[in-house]
């Protein structure tokens, strides 16, 4: 006989937090949103070996996760998972570029050799839009440096003809220099005791490696959370199938990807199971693998004890998936969420292993993310929520005179990702499971993610929390009905339309 579980499952939607005791020096101010992303001997005193500082992930979607959100989410404390629904080639291009970015070391574009001509200086600075101009040997980014040319050392109207950058050039001899693998705030030292716009960075070898320019630095300080690996470099996760793995995966460790996740609409598989095994049979703990989706404790179970690194729940719940009403299977995502947080502590007793887990879909509100944390997720994975911003890949259009952005599933047609939904048949999809759409505009990422940062900080302060761990044992959630959903909104008044100024 089919099992039938007592209760109904409840979405997001459905639960408000009740507050707690507030001290005076609970401000949202000192609120910690770090968090662990991958498993850890945390009985035993170790440390999680990847940490984020906000707990937000983008989804491993074509219309939401490139290179471009990957470095902005970095910035502000958060990981993206790059899609997996390319080549490997342009996978690991994008996670490469990633890694280049080396947060506030630029790799030099506009690079010329010593013999060049002044007018080739102007050519090339009218290509790129930069000034600052490095001199290399062999005229690369990457070459012997002999020097910095920019506008202010030449007027070219009043320079002969054919002169040569060596001639106006500021030489090696004459430049401050820093050594490969100084940090950020040690370049921005040297650049305001030598008072100097720029700090070229080189290897032993006298090789330019990057370059650190005075306006970068404030950049930096405006994103305090920035996620940064050993090297500087931001931290980037990869999205995988059960498929291509063996090739896959060396291709995207080579371009340095710090974390991946097995991307499948459904988790609980012999085909997880096997990817988990033959990745940690090859490259032990070098690599870290997240798996899912499930929706249960059984689920979380097998993932885990096949050595899942995270594990991330939700069937059905994300706005452009319909896998629920081509299939008919699912669950809500706040009681999916609870009951596998509730299998993850269990695990935690029995073998003293943290295994975090990611709620992922059914977030609508930005309070859905609290009330996820609360519940006992590590990090939230959203789609959406980042598909509206100006960093993500999808077209901006206008469409009845407003500003949208382009969003689809990985199931749908357009992007056709067969290998989401491969259950070991013939490739291809047999049918969609998720819709082709639009979002509303939203504007930059990081006005965005400071401001339900914000939200989320203040309610964990009025819940008496300072961190998430705090916020799990502290909680207090009630289930609400349908009125109590409308008295929470604005009713029984004309809400006056704040967008109209006098003039």
């Amino acid at each position: 006989m089919a099992y039938y579980f007592e209760e109904p499952s409840h979405t997001f939607g459905e639960y408000l937090l009740v507050p707690g005791y507030t001290p005076a020096s609970y401000t949202p101010d000192k609120v910690s949103l770090r968090t662990p992303i991958v498993k850890f001997d945390k009985k035993n005193g170790e440390k999680c070996p990847l940490m984020m500082n906000i707990p937000m992930v983008s989804a491993v979607m074509q219309a939401v996760s490139d290179d471009k959100l990957a470095i902005a989410l970095a910035k502000e404390g958060g990981i993206s998972f790059i899609y997996g629904s390319q080549s490997i080639k342009d996978q690991a291009a994008m996670i490469a570029r990633v890694k280049a970015y080396k947060a506030g070391f630029v790799t030099s574009d506009s690079n010329i050799r010593p013999d060049a001509t002044l007018e080739d200086v102007v050519s090339l600075t009218a290509k790129t839009g930069h000034s600052t101009v490095a001199v290399t040997e062999d005229g690369t980014a990457h070459g012997k440096l002999v020097g910095i040319i920019t506008g202010r050392d030449f007027r070219i109207n009043h320079c002969p003809e054919g002169s040569k950058v060596e001639s106006y050039m500021t030489g090696l001899k004459d430049l401050i220099t820093g050594k490969d693998g100084i940090t950020l705030s040690e370049a921005n030292e040297l650049i305001w005791a030598h008072k100097i716009n720029q700090l070229p960075i080189v290897d032993d070898n006298g090789n330019l490696v990057s370059l650190v320019f005075r306006k970068d630095y404030s950049t930096h300080e405006a994103h305090p959370l920035e996620l940064l690996d050993s090297k500087q470099r931001y931290i980037v996760g990869a999205g995988i199938n059960t498929r291509d793995y063996m090739e896959r995966v060396p291709a995207l460790m080579e371009a340095g990807a710090d974390v991946f996740c097995l991307d499948s609409s459904e988790g609980y598989s012999e085909f997880q199971a096997r990817a988990l095994k033959d990745l940690h049979d090859k490259y032990g703990s070098k690599i870290k693998v997240g798996a899912g989706n499930v929706v249960d404790r059984e689920g979380f179970m097998f993932l885990a004890e096949n050595g899942a690194d995270f594990v991330k729940i939700g069937i059905g719940g994300g706005s452009i998936c319909i896998t629920r009403e081509q299939k008919g299977i699912g669950r809500g995502q706040a009681t999916a969420t609870i009951e596998v947080a509730k299998a993850r502590d269990e695990y935690y007793a029995k073998t003293g292993i943290y295994v975090p887990i990611c709620s992922d879909g059914g977030i609508v509100h930005d309070y859905h993310i609290t009330l996820a944390l609360a519940m006992g997720a590590d990090f939230v994975m959203l789609g959406r929520y980042f598909a509206r911003f100006d960093e993500s890949p999808s077209n901006k259009l206008v469409i009845n005179g407003n500003y949208v952005k382009e969003y689809w599933g990985e199931g749908s047609n357009r992007a056709r990702n067969w290998q989401r939904y491969d259950l070991g048949g013939k490739k291809g999809l047999s049918f969609e499971e998720g819709v082709d759409s639009y979002v509303p505009y939203a504007g930059h990422l990081h006005d965005n993610v400071g401001l339900t940062i914000s939200k989320i900080t203040h309610t964990m302060s009025n819940c008496g929390a300072l961190s998430i761990e705090e916020l799990q044992q502290k909680a207090k959630l009630t289930l609400v009905s349908s009125v109590t959903i409308q008295e929470g909104s604005a009713h029984d008044v004309v809400v006056r339309n704040t967008s109209i100024h006098a003039e």
